[in-house]
């Protein structure tokens, strides 16, 4: 037997309701704020990810899934949606649309890391790019849709982290204090912040192992290089989140894997999902279009991963979501069997979510499937039925029957359901 590969996971039919109710939130949300979807390819040129996401990044240095082409172009499947929803709004001119351009996109991307709850290594992600303004409303609109989007689902113990990164100069003055410090200190860091420390020293900010926290701790602060015109735009930010109710924390420490960011950064957290719990995270990130060869282009974005919020989401959201149960149709006997095709056809026709078991050859043996599908109506069609004109309707819960003439099925069905 050929099994999958390990981190990539197969997403089984019982899985599917959980993840359409996220996919319906999101898109639904998405277009309430004026984002429009855009589909990228699933693979790119390498230099595409290597100069937008950064050299000295763990995703670019360890977990990119890179391969030859026939030609010898180096290709890698996508370890994030930015970077090509940037290389496409460049490729097609889009800057030179009068509008902001607002996209979002939904899709698997990849990243060789080690499996582990919430992490694969073939993960999805619904992400969103808004490009072409400057305004702190930008980064407060992408905001407040993130917390719209995990709110609307009842994902429990939320809590939305922001921090400041100021521009590229405020981190070049920045960078110098915080690597002497390290450098003091460095023999108590993990392996991983140590070869930090030279390439990319802000992230050792971010890491989680305990004795990096605690000597990171009192280290010197982003926050006291940045010049006044990047703390007048994080002010205007924070403002207009208090003024759409968007609860936030300051977390200093919050600094993202990626090096495009600049200015706002920002993750949404979630309880129950250990030492990997965010749920949604982005930021600024204005000199990535120019870097990639575009116009100089001022955005801001965010992308949710779909595999952490679909183990938050509570079983209540999706028995709610569930209104559209199916109706089983038990069609038997010479007569009864193709009366029970047209029956099922008709009903699809209409609008119903009409299911049948061609096996079952007995009215016992479709009942029982009809509770297995979790159907709350079942229509008995039977040679007798056929020979009186009439169905029978059966509530599954109550096992409450009514008659149904063959003729008006759907007018007599749905007569019926409106009244249960």
């Amino acid at each position: 037997m050929i099994k999958g590969i390990k981190g990539v996971k197969d997403l089984l039919p019982e899985e599917s309701p959980r993840w359409r109710l996220i996919e319906e939130a999101a898109r639904r949300w998405a277009g309430r704020y004026g984002f429009h979807e855009i589909r990228i390819p699933i693979f790119e040129v390498t230099t595409l990810f290597a100069r937008s996401i950064g050299a000295s990044t763990d995703i670019v240095e360890k977990e990119m899934y890179t391969f030859q082409d026939r030609d010898g172009t180096s290709l890698t499947l996508r370890p994030e949606g930015t970077a090509g929803t940037v290389r496409a709004y460049i490729e097609h001119n889009r800057a030179a649309i009068p509008v902001p351009q607002k996209y979002f996109y939904f899709g698997p991307m990849f990243r060789h890391e080690r499996p582990q709850a919430g992490r694969l290594r073939q993960f999805h992600q619904f992400g969103v790019e808004s490009l072409g303004m400057a305004d702190p409303q930008a980064d407060i609109e992408v905001i407040a849709l993130l917390w719209r989007i995990l709110s609307d689902l009842d994902l429990p113990g939320l809590t939305l982290e922001i921090n400041n990164l100021g521009y590229t100069a405020d981190r070049d003055i920045y960078r110098p204090h915080l690597v002497s410090y390290l450098k003091q200190h460095e023999s108590g860091l993990c392996a991983n912040c140590r070869h930090r420390v030279d390439a990319n020293p802000l992230r050792v900010l971010d890491c989680k192992v305990p004795d990096c926290r605690a000597i990171t701790e009192t280290a010197p602060r982003l926050s006291d290089s940045l010049s006044e015109t990047a703390r007048s735009y994080f002010t205007r930010v924070l403002s207009g989140l208090d003024v759409v109710k968007i609860p936030y924390s300051l977390n200093h420490r919050l600094v993202r894997g990626l090096d495009y960011y600049n200015l706002t950064t920002f993750e949404v957290t979630a309880a129950n999902l250990g030492a990997q719990n965010a749920v949604g995270a982005g930021g600024r990130y204005d000199g990535l279009v120019e870097t990639l060869g575009g116009p100089s282009t001022p955005a801001v974005g965010f992308a949710i991963g779909l595999e952490r919020m679909s183990m938050l989401l509570p079983e209540s959201a999706i028995i709610n979501a569930q209104k559209d149960m199916p109706l089983y149709v038990a069609g038997f006997g010479d007569h009864g069997t193709v009366a029970g095709l047209m029956a099922l056809e008709e009903l699809r026709l209409a609008g119903f979510h009409a299911v049948a078991d061609f096996r079952s050859l007995t009215l016992k043996a479709h009942l029982r499937q009809a509770d297995r599908l979790k159907c709350r109506f079942t229509l008995i069609i039977g040679d007798d039925e056929v020979v009186k004109g009439s169905a029978i309707l059966r509530d599954m819960e109550t096992k409450v029957q009514h008659d149904v003439g063959l003729s008006s099925i759907t007018l007599r069905i749905l007569s019926l359901l409106a009244g249960s």
